[in-house]
């Protein structure tokens, strides 16, 4: 049976660049029985041009009125944010993750001491952060969001051979349009990802609600990862694509259901059906009194509840037998 589910609970810049807001997602995270809470790290003059435009969904978010830019210094925590934030995770017994979108802020996850990386799908051509992030030699959580198989291949190439091995990595399916419709979700590709690489598999979710992620757990996800926020109605870009606190903890909650059904795989009745068996199954049984010496055929027998008697497989051995004793209609037949 594979291990417990990891879930994290995206926070990413739902904060708006509010360390009180972020704290009290972390509250609500741990509440709700994530595993982690993960946020985002990046230094805007470093991850985008003055006049980088906005992607489709920020576009609707801000109704175009500033550049990629302005939105990331608005959202942006500083390192003495960071710093407050681990604290407040590890009050709260939930395990504090980011990902940085430039170098300078993975060097300072590093310092930090986080012993797990995220790396976005916006980096997966990124091959020097990439190296970087390999030769930390942590556990890896790689998105896929816009890529193809042989991006992928190229992108665990070079974290391998900067020192991280297969182990470490978990590559995330993911659809990086927020939200993302049900018809593009293609959870089918969590199993593609495991069957051509051999690798954990995980899967960020950007759908409405959560029915995908659950699948994407009964498909053989590892890892989920979901957003969140204290309220659709705030301003931001991922806050509509997010699901609410309450809706984070059923999801949390289903997909400890989902993991505990999914069993060992192994075909066999258990210990509750086994009770059950005697009740529900046949038996064979005379049909109508049959006298002792009388031969036994497909009129005088039938198949009746309960299963306590003789298997219905064996009816074909029974006929043309003789009875050897007297059996009332109903009594369980005896060989």
């Amino acid at each position: 049976m594979r291990d417990k589910v990891f879930i994290i609970a995206e926070a990413g810049v739902n904060h708006n660049g509010s360390l009180a807001v972020a704290e009290r997602m972390v509250k609500v995270a741990a509440a709700a029985g994530a595993d982690a809470i993960k946020f985002q790290t990046f230094v805007p003059e470093a991850l985008v041009t003055r006049h980088a435009g906005l992607a489709g969904y920020q576009k609707d978010a801000y109704q175009g009125k500033m550049t990629q830019l302005k939105m990331l210094q608005k959202l942006r925590l500083d390192l003495p944010a960071h710093k407050k934030l681990i604290r407040c995770c590890q009050r709260r017994g939930i395990i504090f993750l980011s990902t940085p979108f430039d170098e300078a802020s993975l060097g300072m996850l590093r310092d930090l001491g986080l012993a797990m990386i995220k790396i976005p799908s916006g980096e997966i051509t990124n091959r020097r952060l990439l190296h970087l992030a390999g030769s930390l030699r942590k556990k890896i959580i790689l998105s896929t969001g816009m890529a193809d198989t042989l991006e992928i291949a190229r992108a665990l190439s070079v974290l391998m051979a900067a020192g991280t091995p297969k182990s470490a990595i978990t590559v995330m399916h993911s659809h990086s349009e927020y939200p993302t419709e049900f018809r593009d979700a293609n959870l089918r590709a969590v199993h593609t990802i495991r069957q051509r690489f051999g690798i954990r598999v995980g899967y960020s979710d950007h759908t409405l609600g959560f029915e995908a992620a659950i699948a994407a757990v009964a498909l053989g996800a590892e890892v989920i990862e979901k957003h969140f926020t204290l309220d659709k109605s705030l301003p931001g870009p991922d806050q509509k694509a997010s699901i609410t606190p309450s809706e984070l903890g059923q999801m949390v909650r289903a997909i400890r259901n989902i993991e505990v059904a999914l069993g060992t795989g192994i075909k066999r009745p258990s210990p509750r059906e086994m009770r059950n068996r005697k009740s529900v199954r046949k038996s064979i049984v005379a049909a109508i009194a049959i006298c002792k010496g009388e031969k036994f055929t497909k009129d005088n027998l039938a198949l009746k509840r309960p299963g306590s008697g003789l298997d219905p497989f064996q009816l074909n051995r029974v006929i043309g037998r003789r009875a050897k004793r007297y059996y009332p209609p109903d009594a369980l037949i005896r060989l």
